[in-house]
């Protein structure tokens, strides 16, 4: 058991990783359709690359969505409107005429009304506008729309929606009917009684209607013309004319969709499985190969797959919705988040990657595929210095106008002209440059749940008004003064050979806190001239001066400082020796142990790392110098950097002679300035 325990405690960091490589393959593929993929790719205009195409089955071709539409357009138009006639409502209406009639006319007429040609006109009107119908509402229907009256549920007149009276439109009827009977007087008169008495009897039967509509539109055939099997569909080399284009896509969605059985449905997952877990392998070994620091991390691991699964989500959730807004998803977040956080090699390696796999899913895969690798590939060159806002805004602007560049030009390599060209897609790659600014709080919130640095954090760290940086400045200060110069030395050098200048001047800024417990122990601090190693031990004051790499660590917990500034000042003294200490105990005890003067390590494992040792030596050693000069700075900084470099303090930091070299140059220039150096003329 306990031996299990153990190889289980060993291994634990692969196991998880072996897990999160599983789990991570099998959410993607859960992600991904589980149908067949057609295996031919073509397109409208282009020929036809592979052999001769035969029909594998009998398939019918498939109606574009322009001409489904439009038959539906036209039976919504002939499809007939039914109204519902409502009983009794003519007869109400003439008794009341009468009775308003003779209360109206009852004082100014001698004649008999019921005998008198104005009533007479007024029942003829109301007649006929009930024999067509008085409308209860204003539908809008076309004039020459089919309309079937009903009574009861029983059909009894059809006529054209403009014979039916709406409310608005009867008392102008009305006025025209009325021009040549009685006086102006007499008809105003009759025209309020008809505004009294006159009320709608017909009703849209909205649910016959519809029931109609839903029947026209139910007969509607999908398919027009079939392919019968082994009939040859394209020839090899022949143009893709509308025709052949229409039966490839009707193939295409038929072998798509067919209803797979059991062993084909398992194989199709077995074969995406094996795909989308060659990808991740690839980037695995990628990682173990070239940055073996990020692999042996489990949390950066994951917040790389992490990202990969978002991106992929994202993209299947657009696809499920409408595939046309597949160019709004942002996907060059994911190379922008990975440079900030690592490096350009591994955000383009994995964008790359992520984009394969999305090749499965997403409709005209080649194009999508060659779009978002080239914007993928100007994100990492464009963007530098994340934590500039100008910077990201003029990437953003680069980004977006590439995928227009490169979309125009498939469009007119498909389509050999510009009619037709979907303006509204570049709206979606603005939105999609638009939704990339989003990187920016995204980094902020990956910083706080995955505990990563990037270069916006750096910034805010080199502030030296920080809280621990002020603290440092007021308990060490001559300490504070070293690391300023030294940050200046590292950032310069960094610059000249192309390593993270931001990282390493925050490492520099705090390279020695450790040295705050005990500042009067470093001559840097010690303004009275009183030294207190004085009365201590050779070993005592090398323990001090050595444990000030410790103390720095545990402050920078404390403080929460990144793991990657953190590695500064576990490493800027490397496994050096305190040889002031050791020579000085050496002399009275020749059987010192050298182990006790020698500083823990690691050495420096990246450049930024070497570069902050051969700084603060050459930075700290300088204070020596007397009566300093052009040749006594050049050999002295040669002698420290070499003696450095022979102690093998150098061995696992990824760094070249020849970048060294370029280091000694600036260190070299720099203490000439700060010292005020001119050319030595000869006397």
């Amino acid at each position: 058991m306990n031996v299990f325990l153990n190889k289980w405690y060993k291994n634990h960091a692969l196991v998880y990783k072996i897990l999160l490589f599983l789990v991570t393959t099998l959410f993607i593929v859960y992600l991904f359709p589980k149908t067949g993929k057609f295996r031919y790719s073509f397109e409208k205009g282009k020929p036809w690359q592979s052999e001769n195409l035969y029909a594998p089955f009998n398939f019918a071709i498939k109606k574009s969505q322009e001409e489904i539409e439009k038959e539906k357009l036209e039976i919504k138009n002939e499809s007939p409107v039914y109204f519902e006639v409502s009983n009794g409502v003519k007869d109400a209406v003439l008794s009341k005429y009468l009775i308003r009639f003779n209360q109206v006319f009852d004082d100014s007429s001698d004649v008999n009304i019921e005998n008198s040609d104005l009533y007479t006109k007024g029942k003829l009107l109301i007649n006929e506008l009930y024999n067509s119908g008085v409308l209860d509402l204003d539908y809008n229907y076309s004039d020459n729309k089919r309309s079937i009256l009903t009574r009861s549920n029983q059909v009894y007149k059809e006529l054209e929606y403009e014979r039916l009276f709406e409310l608005n439109e009867w008392r102008e009827w009305v006025e025209n009917e009325l021009t040549t009977v009685g006086s102006n007087d007499d008809k105003k008169k009759l025209i309020s009684i008809f505004f009294d008495v006159i009320k709608p009897n017909t009703k849209l039967n909205k649910s016959l209607s519809e029931q109609t509509l839903q029947e026209g539109l139910s007969q509607i055939s999908l398919t027009r013309g079939r392919i019968e099997k082994d009939q040859l569909i394209v020839s090899k080399g022949q143009v893709i004319e509308e025709d052949q284009y229409d039966v490839l896509s009707s193939l295409k969605l038929e072998y798509e969709s067919q209803v797979w059985n059991s062993a084909n449905y398992n194989w199709v997952l077995v074969a995406y499985t094996l795909l989308v877990a060659l990808a991740l392998l690839m980037l695995l070994l990628f990682l173990r190969k070239y940055r073996i620091e990020v692999f042996l991390n489990n949390t950066k691991v994951t917040f790389i797959f992490f990202n990969i699964v978002l991106m992929i989500f994202l993209t299947t959730l657009v696809i499920n919705y409408n595939s046309q807004y597949i160019y709004v998803v942002p996907l060059c977040i994911l190379p922008l988040v990975l440079k900030a956080f690592f490096d350009a090699r591994l955000g383009l390696f994995a964008h790359v990657l992520t984009v394969l796999l999305l090749g499965f899913i997403v409709p005209n895969s080649y194009e999508y595929m060659f779009l978002q690798i080239i914007a993928g590939m100007v994100t990492i060159l464009t963007v530098s210095e994340l934590y500039k806002r100008a910077n990201l805004f003029i990437s953003v602007g680069q980004i977006t106008f590439i995928y227009i560049i490169a979309y125009f030009a498939f469009f007119v390599i498909h389509e050999g002209q510009l009619t037709g060209l979907k303006w509204e897609t570049f709206g979606l790659f603005i939105l999609c440059g638009l939704a990339t600014l989003f990187v920016q709080p995204l980094i902020y919130i990956y910083e706080k749940i995955f505990g990563l640095v990037s270069d916006v954090s750096l910034l805010e760290l080199s502030d030296t008004n920080t809280k621990l940086l002020k603290e440092l400045s007021n308990r060490a200060p001559g300490t504070f003064h070293h690391s300023l110069n030294v940050a200046n030395l590292a950032e310069a050098s960094a610059n000249e050979i192309g390593a993270n200048a931001m990282l390493i001047r925050v490492g520099a800024l705090y390279h020695d806190i450790g040295k705050m417990n005990n500042p009067t122990y470093f001559t840097e601090n010690q303004s009275t001239g009183i030294n207190p190693h004085d009365e201590l031990s050779s070993k005592e004051s090398a323990k001090i001066i050595i444990d000030h790499t410790l103390k720095g660590i545990e402050i920078a917990k404390k403080y929460n400082l990144p793991d990657r500034v953190i590695d500064f000042i576990r490493t800027h003294h490397g496994t050096s020796l305190v040889y002031y200490f050791y020579m000085k105990e050496k002399a009275s005890n020749e059987n010192v142990d050298i182990n006790d003067f020698t500083y823990p390590g690691p050495t420096p494992f990246s450049k930024e790392t070497a570069i902050l040792m051969m700084c603060d030596s050459v930075e700290a050693a300088s204070k020596s110098l007397k009566e300093p000069t052009s040749t006594k700075i050049n050999d002295f900084v040669e002698n420290i950097i070499n003696k450095q470099m022979e102690n093998g303090q150098f061995l696992n930091a990824d760094i070249t002679f020849k970048e060294i070299q370029s280091i000694k140059k600036v260190l070299k220039s720099k203490l000439a300035n700060i010292y005020h150096l001119r050319i030595e003329y000869p006397e």
